[in-house]
């Protein structure tokens, strides 16, 4: 199977902005979520959101670099 950037990026960027809310949701919910339920749930997906953004900067790399590191 051949993606291309473009089409691993939409699917990578819905899953970020899940990602995302998991954490946040589970920020504003530790102390109603079981204990348990909360590490697999918070710490698990924050690992998943880092090696996602990771991911994400280096597909941007180039758009990183022409508009933040560009001649001036």
């Amino acid at each position: 199977m051949n993606m291309n950037k473009n089409t691993i990026l939409k699917i990578l960027n819905p899953i970020l902005g899940i990602l995302l809310l998991n954490q946040v949701l589970m920020g504003l919910l530790h102390d109603i979520l079981p204990l348990e339920v909360f590490e697999v749930l918070h710490e698990g997906g924050g690992f998943v959101f880092a090696f996602m953004a990771i991911l994400h900067v280096i597909l941007n790399w180039n758009w990183i670099k022409a508009n933040f590191f560009g001649k001036s």
